[in-house]
């Protein structure tokens, strides 16, 4: 097992499954880029509620980090070519909306007082 901190953009919408046992979880593909801008596509899957309902909140196309176990994969294309792929079991998952932007007093800039 592999604990990786993984950033991208949603692949289509997350979406929430049933198992056998009734249990709840979510699905989603995340797809990220390394520094060679190279595309890996990340299968994301949370069974934690908060992590589920942060997924389940976003839209395709917006960026989140996620924080999980990573296993590496290989798939190959419609042309053959053989591409690498990404399975986590996410634990955390991070948007813009979790961020809480602090205000600032009158007078004061962010940076400094």
């Amino acid at each position: 097992m592999i604990d990786g901190l993984v950033a991208g953009c949603l692949m289509g919408d997350a979406s929430r499954r049933v198992d056998k046992m009734g249990r709840s979880y979510t699905v989603a593909r995340v797809l990220a880029r390394n520094r060679d801008d190279e595309e890996f596509i990340v299968n994301v899957i949370a069974f934690d509620a908060a992590s589920c309902t942060a997924l389940l909140a976003l839209g395709d196309g917006e960026s989140l980090s996620l924080a999980g176990s990573l296993t590496p994969k290989v798939w190959t294309d419609k042309q053959g070519n053989a591409r690498p792929s990404l399975d986590m079991v996410a634990t955390q998952v991070l948007t813009a909306y979790h961020a809480n932007p602090r205000q600032a007093s009158p007078g004061t800039s962010e940076c400094g007082p």
